[in-house]
Protein backbone atom coordinates (compact mmCIF):
# COMPACT_ATOMS: atom_id res chain seq x y z
CA UNK A 1 0.00 0.00 0.00
CA UNK A 2 1.26 3.58 -0.58
CA UNK A 3 1.19 6.20 1.48
CA UNK A 4 -0.34 9.52 0.45
CA UNK A 5 1.24 12.32 -1.30
CA UNK A 6 4.31 12.55 -3.73
CA UNK A 7 7.94 11.21 -2.27
CA UNK A 8 11.20 10.95 -4.80
CA UNK A 9 11.22 7.31 -4.37
CA UNK A 10 7.72 6.36 -4.87
CA UNK A 11 8.77 2.23 -5.77
CA UNK A 12 10.00 2.21 -1.91
CA UNK A 13 6.43 3.27 -0.38
CA UNK A 14 4.77 -0.17 -0.44
CA UNK A 15 4.83 -2.20 3.11
CA UNK A 16 6.12 -5.90 2.78
CA UNK A 17 3.43 -8.31 4.61
CA UNK A 18 -0.27 -9.02 4.51
CA UNK A 19 -1.96 -5.77 4.96
CA UNK A 20 -4.94 -5.54 8.03
CA UNK A 21 -8.40 -7.00 6.51
CA UNK A 22 -6.63 -9.33 3.98
CA UNK A 23 -4.54 -12.11 4.65
CA UNK A 24 -3.59 -11.51 7.95
CA UNK A 25 -6.77 -13.01 9.72
CA UNK A 26 -5.98 -16.03 7.50
CA UNK A 27 -2.19 -16.18 9.08
CA UNK A 28 -0.79 -18.00 11.86
CA UNK A 29 0.39 -14.92 14.28
CA UNK A 30 3.77 -15.69 13.72
CA UNK A 31 3.62 -16.18 9.82
CA UNK A 32 2.52 -12.50 9.80
CA UNK A 33 4.86 -11.15 11.93
CA UNK A 34 7.53 -12.90 10.22
CA UNK A 35 6.66 -11.73 6.91
CA UNK A 36 6.51 -8.09 8.04
CA UNK A 37 9.31 -5.68 6.45
CA UNK A 38 9.86 -2.18 6.65
CA UNK A 39 10.86 -0.29 3.65
CA UNK A 40 11.74 3.64 2.74
CA UNK A 41 14.20 5.45 0.66
CA UNK A 42 17.20 6.23 2.85
CA UNK A 43 19.09 8.42 0.25
CA UNK A 44 22.13 6.75 1.45
CA UNK A 45 21.70 7.58 5.02
CA UNK A 46 23.45 4.65 6.47
CA UNK A 47 22.62 5.61 10.14
CA UNK A 48 18.78 5.50 8.68
CA UNK A 49 19.74 2.21 7.04
CA UNK A 50 20.89 0.34 9.80
CA UNK A 51 18.55 1.41 11.98
CA UNK A 52 15.71 0.07 9.60
CA UNK A 53 17.59 -3.05 9.11
CA UNK A 54 17.52 -3.33 12.77
CA UNK A 55 13.62 -2.92 13.06
CA UNK A 56 13.27 -5.37 10.89
CA UNK A 57 15.19 -7.81 12.33
CA UNK A 58 13.52 -7.11 15.74
CA UNK A 59 10.68 -10.13 16.33
CA UNK A 60 9.71 -7.55 19.74
CA UNK A 61 8.36 -4.58 17.92
CA UNK A 62 7.22 -6.09 14.69
CA UNK A 63 4.94 -8.27 17.04
CA UNK A 64 3.97 -5.27 19.32
CA UNK A 65 2.30 -3.77 15.43
CA UNK A 66 1.20 -7.20 15.74
CA UNK A 67 -0.95 -6.43 18.91
CA UNK A 68 -1.52 -2.89 18.31
CA UNK A 69 -3.76 -3.72 15.24
CA UNK A 70 -5.51 -6.88 17.18
CA UNK A 71 -6.68 -3.81 19.55
CA UNK A 72 -7.43 -2.06 17.08
CA UNK A 73 -9.78 -4.52 15.40
CA UNK A 74 -10.95 -5.72 18.73
CA UNK A 75 -12.38 -1.38 19.37
CA UNK A 76 -13.62 -1.07 15.43
CA UNK A 77 -10.79 1.30 15.15
CA UNK A 78 -8.66 2.01 11.39
CA UNK A 79 -5.26 0.69 11.13
CA UNK A 80 -3.09 0.63 13.76
CA UNK A 81 -1.06 -2.40 12.21
CA UNK A 82 2.54 -2.24 10.11
CA UNK A 83 0.75 -0.66 7.60
CA UNK A 84 0.18 2.55 9.82
CA UNK A 85 3.56 2.25 10.39
CA UNK A 86 4.96 2.51 7.24
CA UNK A 87 2.72 4.96 6.16
CA UNK A 88 4.03 7.32 8.51
CA UNK A 89 7.77 6.88 8.08
CA UNK A 90 7.50 7.76 4.68
CA UNK A 91 4.83 10.86 5.23
CA UNK A 92 7.64 11.92 7.75
CA UNK A 93 10.65 11.95 5.86
CA UNK A 94 9.59 13.01 3.55
CA UNK A 95 7.98 16.38 5.67
CA UNK A 96 11.43 15.95 6.77
CA UNK A 97 13.50 16.65 4.02
CA UNK A 98 11.23 19.39 2.59
CA UNK A 99 11.79 20.82 5.66
CA UNK A 100 15.32 20.98 5.26
CA UNK A 101 15.72 21.81 1.97
CA UNK A 102 13.61 24.93 3.03
CA UNK A 103 15.96 25.70 5.96
CA UNK A 104 14.08 24.20 8.74
CA UNK A 105 16.22 22.53 10.63
CA UNK A 106 15.99 19.96 13.51
CA UNK A 107 17.10 19.80 17.24
CA UNK A 108 19.74 17.16 16.46
CA UNK A 109 21.22 19.95 14.26
CA UNK A 110 20.27 23.37 16.33
CA UNK A 111 20.85 21.31 19.85
CA UNK A 112 23.32 18.99 19.57
CA UNK A 113 25.69 19.70 16.60
CA UNK A 114 24.78 16.64 15.16
CA UNK A 115 23.69 16.36 11.42
CA UNK A 116 20.51 16.13 9.11
CA UNK A 117 20.92 12.20 8.96
CA UNK A 118 20.65 12.19 12.71
CA UNK A 119 17.40 14.26 12.56
CA UNK A 120 15.92 11.53 9.80
CA UNK A 121 16.90 8.66 12.45
CA UNK A 122 14.66 10.29 15.48
CA UNK A 123 11.75 10.95 12.76
CA UNK A 124 12.06 7.05 11.70
CA UNK A 125 12.06 6.20 15.35
CA UNK A 126 9.57 8.19 16.45
CA UNK A 127 7.17 7.24 13.71
CA UNK A 128 7.89 3.41 14.18
CA UNK A 129 7.42 3.30 17.96
CA UNK A 130 5.05 5.78 18.42
CA UNK A 131 1.91 3.50 19.05
CA UNK A 132 3.52 0.15 20.01
CA UNK A 133 1.88 1.19 23.35
CA UNK A 134 -1.76 0.13 21.81
CA UNK A 135 -0.32 -3.40 22.01
CA UNK A 136 -0.89 -3.11 25.78
CA UNK A 137 -4.01 -0.70 25.48
CA UNK A 138 -5.84 1.95 23.62
CA UNK A 139 -6.11 4.38 26.63
CA UNK A 140 -2.93 6.19 27.51
CA UNK A 141 -1.18 4.11 24.95
CA UNK A 142 1.34 7.38 24.28
CA UNK A 143 2.77 6.53 27.22
CA UNK A 144 2.79 2.74 27.28
CA UNK A 145 4.51 3.35 24.09
CA UNK A 146 7.18 4.95 25.97
CA UNK A 147 8.50 2.50 28.27
CA UNK A 148 8.37 -0.23 25.39
CA UNK A 149 10.77 1.89 23.37
CA UNK A 150 12.71 2.46 26.04
CA UNK A 151 13.42 -1.32 26.06
CA UNK A 152 13.81 -1.48 22.53
CA UNK A 153 15.88 1.30 21.65
CA UNK A 154 19.33 0.46 22.61
CA UNK A 155 19.52 -2.84 20.81
CA UNK A 156 17.83 -0.76 17.98
CA UNK A 157 20.96 1.76 18.11
CA UNK A 158 23.40 -0.75 18.99
CA UNK A 159 26.23 0.24 16.15
CA UNK A 160 25.25 2.91 14.93
CA UNK A 161 26.02 5.26 17.89
CA UNK A 162 27.87 4.99 20.94
CA UNK A 163 27.58 7.32 24.19
CA UNK A 164 26.51 10.34 25.11
CA UNK A 165 24.98 10.79 20.86
CA UNK A 166 22.99 7.22 21.53
CA UNK A 167 21.32 8.89 24.27
CA UNK A 168 20.49 11.89 23.08
CA UNK A 169 18.86 9.84 19.84
CA UNK A 170 17.12 7.89 22.46
CA UNK A 171 15.45 10.75 24.26
CA UNK A 172 14.75 12.95 21.56
CA UNK A 173 12.74 9.78 19.54
CA UNK A 174 10.96 8.97 23.59
CA UNK A 175 10.17 13.08 22.63
CA UNK A 176 8.71 12.41 19.59
CA UNK A 177 6.80 9.68 20.92
CA UNK A 178 4.86 11.44 23.61
CA UNK A 179 4.30 14.30 21.99
CA UNK A 180 2.72 13.04 19.05
CA UNK A 181 -0.78 13.16 21.38
CA UNK A 182 -3.14 15.41 20.75
CA UNK A 183 -2.12 17.75 23.78
CA UNK A 184 1.38 16.61 23.56
CA UNK A 185 3.10 20.41 23.03
CA UNK A 186 6.46 18.69 20.79
CA UNK A 187 9.04 21.06 21.25
CA UNK A 188 11.34 19.97 18.27
CA UNK A 189 10.99 20.15 14.81
CA UNK A 190 11.52 16.19 14.11
CA UNK A 191 8.42 15.84 16.98
CA UNK A 192 6.02 17.88 15.49
CA UNK A 193 7.16 15.88 12.02
CA UNK A 194 5.97 12.61 13.73
CA UNK A 195 2.92 13.90 15.06
CA UNK A 196 1.77 15.82 11.78
CA UNK A 197 2.94 12.50 10.03
CA UNK A 198 0.68 10.36 12.19
CA UNK A 199 -2.14 12.84 11.18
CA UNK A 200 -1.55 12.36 7.76
CA UNK A 201 -2.70 8.92 7.40
CA UNK A 202 -6.00 9.83 6.56
CA UNK A 203 -6.72 9.32 2.85
CA UNK A 204 -8.95 7.33 1.27
CA UNK A 205 -9.38 3.92 2.26
CA UNK A 206 -7.08 4.60 5.62
CA UNK A 207 -9.95 5.90 7.88
CA UNK A 208 -13.16 4.59 6.50
CA UNK A 209 -13.57 1.38 9.20
CA UNK A 210 -16.65 2.83 11.14
CA UNK A 211 -18.31 4.24 8.79
CA UNK A 212 -18.36 1.05 6.30
CA UNK A 213 -19.45 -0.76 9.85
CA UNK A 214 -22.26 1.25 10.03
CA UNK A 215 -20.96 3.88 12.75
CA UNK A 216 -22.45 6.86 11.33
CA UNK A 217 -21.73 10.22 12.74
CA UNK A 218 -19.04 13.64 12.14
CA UNK A 219 -15.71 11.92 12.69
CA UNK A 220 -16.33 8.79 10.60
CA UNK A 221 -18.21 10.53 8.07
CA UNK A 222 -15.73 13.74 7.63
CA UNK A 223 -12.72 10.82 7.41
CA UNK A 224 -14.39 9.56 4.53
CA UNK A 225 -14.38 12.47 2.45
CA UNK A 226 -11.00 12.56 2.11
CA UNK A 227 -9.83 11.43 -1.19
CA UNK A 228 -6.56 12.21 -1.52
CA UNK A 229 -3.29 13.83 0.39
CA UNK A 230 -0.24 15.54 -1.44
CA UNK A 231 2.53 16.26 0.14
CA UNK A 232 4.57 19.04 -1.94
CA UNK A 233 7.28 21.64 -1.66
CA UNK A 234 4.89 24.94 -0.97
CA UNK A 235 5.97 28.47 -2.51
CA UNK A 236 5.55 30.59 0.69
CA UNK A 237 6.31 27.82 3.16
CA UNK A 238 8.79 24.82 2.98
CA UNK A 239 5.63 22.34 2.43
CA UNK A 240 2.25 22.20 1.19
CA UNK A 241 -0.63 20.04 1.87
CA UNK A 242 -3.22 19.73 -1.01
CA UNK A 243 -5.77 17.61 0.32
CA UNK A 244 -8.56 16.71 -2.01
CA UNK A 245 -12.64 15.94 -0.80
CA UNK A 246 -15.43 14.59 -2.56
CA UNK A 247 -17.48 16.17 0.58
CA UNK A 248 -17.44 19.40 2.40
CA UNK A 249 -17.97 17.20 5.45
CA UNK A 250 -14.12 16.65 5.31
CA UNK A 251 -13.45 19.81 6.23
CA UNK A 252 -14.07 18.99 9.74
CA UNK A 253 -11.73 16.57 9.65
CA UNK A 254 -8.67 18.26 8.34
CA UNK A 255 -9.25 20.97 11.26
CA UNK A 256 -10.24 18.95 13.92
CA UNK A 257 -7.75 16.41 13.35
CA UNK A 258 -4.93 17.83 10.81
CA UNK A 259 -4.80 21.49 12.13
CA UNK A 260 -4.70 20.36 15.79
CA UNK A 261 -1.78 18.39 15.42
CA UNK A 262 -0.02 21.38 13.42
CA UNK A 263 -0.64 23.95 15.86
CA UNK A 264 1.47 24.17 18.86
CA UNK A 265 3.92 22.96 16.84
CA UNK A 266 7.40 24.30 15.81
CA UNK A 267 6.22 23.08 12.11
CA UNK A 268 3.03 25.54 12.47
CA UNK A 269 4.68 28.49 10.37
CA UNK A 270 6.24 25.95 7.95
CA UNK A 271 3.25 24.24 6.05
CA UNK A 272 0.51 25.92 4.12
CA UNK A 273 -2.93 23.87 4.16
CA UNK A 274 -5.52 23.38 0.96
CA UNK A 275 -8.15 21.59 0.73
CA UNK A 276 -10.92 21.31 -1.73
CA UNK A 277 -13.98 19.29 -2.73
CA UNK A 278 -13.48 17.97 -6.42
CA UNK A 279 -15.82 16.77 -8.77
CA UNK A 280 -18.97 18.00 -10.15
CA UNK A 281 -21.19 16.57 -7.26
CA UNK A 282 -20.83 15.89 -3.40
CA UNK A 283 -20.66 12.09 -2.48
CA UNK A 284 -23.92 11.10 -0.63
CA UNK A 285 -22.21 9.69 2.78
CA UNK A 286 -24.75 10.80 5.13
CA UNK A 287 -27.92 8.17 4.87
CA UNK A 288 -29.50 10.27 7.38
CA UNK A 289 -29.61 12.18 11.00
CA UNK A 290 -31.53 12.39 13.88
CA UNK A 291 -30.91 14.06 17.22
CA UNK A 292 -32.06 12.87 20.58
CA UNK A 293 -34.99 9.88 20.82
Amino acid sequence: MSPPGQNDDPEEMEVSGPEPGSEAPAMHSREAIKSVRIKAPTRGNRKLEKFLDAVNRDDEVRTWWYMAQTHAERLGMSDHSWVHMQIVLNIALRLTRLLDKGGVEGAMVTDHGMSERDAEVVVAGGALLHDVGMSIHRADHEEYSLFLAREALPRLLEGIYSEPERSIVMAEILHAIIGHRRRGQPYTVEAGIVRVADALDMAEGRTRVPLEAGQEGIHSISAAAIDQVNILAGQQRPVRLEIELNNSAGIFQVDDLLATKIRDTPLADHIEVVAEVKGESEKRLLTGFRLGG
